[in-house]
């Protein structure tokens, strides 16, 4: 006979194995195929808990719950007008609280869900193909 205590952990358990799912890890050699093609890898991890390693390229804004993580330390950020201009190297995050910037050249490691598609985002106009949402991130 089953108690009551164990027939919550039962049924507790496959949530419990889902939040505790371990994030996919995400290079940026894992992004594209060819120039604006997203690889075959990226289209499977969409919606998918990702973890990503690169470098926090100054925010566009002071107040910005964004930023964009690169392969290389950038000192300015490579704003994007269009897709066509698109770099093959950076990924935008969305953190749900503002952030504090951190410095260009600290190797970062970030922890969210994959998005992708073209998004621009209405207060700053910023274009964005890949993104990482609802982001933590900590020094790599």
């Amino acid at each position: 006979m089953i108690n009551r205590r164990q027939l919550l952990a039962l049924l507790a358990t496959p949530l419990l194995a889902k939040t505790a799912q371990a994030a996919t890890p995400l290079t940026f050699g894992d992004l594209y195929v060819r120039q604006g093609q997203f690889s075959p890898r990226l289209n499977e991890l969409t919606r998918q808990n990702v973890t990503m390693r690169g470098f926090m390229a100054p925010p566009l804004k002071a107040e910005a719950k964004f930023f964009v993580l690169t392969k290389m330390p950038m000192a300015s950020c490579p704003f994007c007008g269009s897709e066509i201009e698109w770099p093959d190297d950076i990924v935008v995050v969305n953190t749900s609280s503002l952030l504090t910037p951190i410095d260009f050249n600290i190797l970062i490691e970030v922890s969210g869900t994959l998005e992708l598609g073209s998004k621009t985002d209405p207060e700053t106009g910023f274009l964005s193909l890949i993104r990482i949402v609802d982001a933590t991130f900590k020094r790599a």
